[in-house]
């Protein structure tokens, strides 16, 4: 079999890597348009459970893994100069750069051909291929070619976002949230090494018109940023990269994942929203499911059955990110409230009924889950509203 995998990001780079070692007669080329070492992005984060299903999939991918990654301890919560607020709910990140030279290094050990500085938009150009692997992102340029075979849509969130590195290492995954005149400001913080943290900055849109970041350069944004965050960033510079413009989220779904012997993983076929911190699990995940799908079956059984059961598992990851959004899209409404309250409605920021019930009200219910007469209350509360979202 001749399997070519259009981009070198997560999802290409495992998929290939799973294909080679379980069948190593198949011939496999990896194609990628940026140099050898461009990557966009800092650091990604995942959890055990992530470790678990690579580990099931490919033992030495999961040690590589678990030798570089940076654990961190819990979540903190810091509002203004008000007392911090701390969780113990640890994981892991990993530099983005990192995480793809491991795959490469692996994929190429297997016998994976690799090839950089190589644009493919048309499925015509990889004629000779039995499978195509869509998995160059967001902006796959591949998957614009057939927009119409695969029903692609696009929906974009409220908010601006931009992300950024610095050389403070936050030991947890931090949420700064500063009060400005003009509105409120967010980070979200976490070390990926031992040098380095990705922070992303978070605000609505007319936060960041009134702040002035639609009118002038990079520099300067990074200097008021730097300003704003001073507290948290103990003197530590923020750093940008090639993904460091301000932008807002675009929310991509396919209703169909494959067409003919094509077929998308990764940020081609979807993408939910950075606060959920799903993206390289879900590219990952992907890779396994094709990988285990291609099992001698006829290929249009076993793309046909990738799509049915990728979309099963992701229907409700896609509903959490589409809640998450929507709660840092509204902070105005929980951000008054004490810090403790506030991190715990953060934590509820999936929940359908938070953005219908009144924050204090949905705090006090969310304490008393254990006394039946509070249940009772929210189950009168909520029944109509439930009925709505039906």
């Amino acid at each position: 079999m001749n399997i070519a995998c259009v981009g070198a990001g997560p999802a290409g780079l495992f998929f290939s890597i799973l294909m080679k070692e379980r069948y190593p007669e198949h011939e496999i080329t990896v194609f990628e348009r940026n140099s050898a070492g461009v990557t966009h992005g800092w650091g990604v984060v995942f959890w055990d459970d992530l470790l678990d299903e690579v580990e099931a999939a490919d033992a030495e991918t999961a040690r590589d893994l678990r030798a570089h990654a940076f654990r961190w301890s819990g979540e903190q919560l810091v509002v203004e100069d008000r007392d911090p607020v701390t969780l113990d709910f640890p994981g892991y990140a990993i530099g983005r750069r990192r995480l793809l030279d491991l795959l490469l290094a692996r994929a190429r050990g297997l016998g994976v051909r690799v090839r950089f500085e190589t644009q493919v938009d048309y499925p015509a150009e990889l004629a000779d291929a039995d499978l195509i692997a869509v998995c160059d992102g967001a902006n796959s340029r591949l998957r614009q070619g057939l927009l119409q075979q695969l029903g692609t849509s696009c929906q974009t969130g409220s908010n601006k976002y931009v992300w950024l590195g610095t050389t403070k290492v936050f030991d947890q995954f931090t949420f700064a949230f500063v009060e400005t005149l003009a509105g409120w400001v967010w980070s979200h913080a976490y070390g990926f090494d031992g040098g380095t943290s990705t922070f992303i900055v978070e605000c609505s849109q007319r936060t960041w018109v009134m702040l002035g970041f639609d009118r002038i350069g990079r520099a300067e944004a990074l200097t008021r940023l730097e300003r704003l965050f001073a507290s948290h960033l103990d003197g530590h510079p923020l750093l940008a990269n090639g993904s460091s413009r301000w932008q807002s989220f675009r929310t991509i779904t396919n209703e169909h994942w494959q067409h003919g012997n094509v077929v998308l993983l990764g940020d081609a076929a979807h993408t939910t929203h950075f606060t959920i911190g799903s993206g390289t699990k879900l590219a990952l995940e992907d890779a396994i499911a094709l990988a285990n799908l291609q099992d001698g079956r006829p290929l249009r059984s076993a793309l046909e059955a990738y799509e049915r059961d990728r979309k099963a598992a992701l229907r409700p990851r896609q509903t959490d990110a589409r809640f998450s959004a929507r709660w840092f899209e509204n902070v105005r409404r929980y951000a008054q409230l004490d810090p403790a309250r506030f991190f715990a409605l953060m934590h509820e920021r999936r929940s359908p009924l938070l953005p219908r019930c009144p924050p204090r009200l949905y705090y006090r219910l969310h304490q008393a889950t254990h006394d039946v007469a509070a249940l009772r209350e929210l189950r009168r509360w909520a029944a109509p509203k439930i009925k709505a979202l039906c």
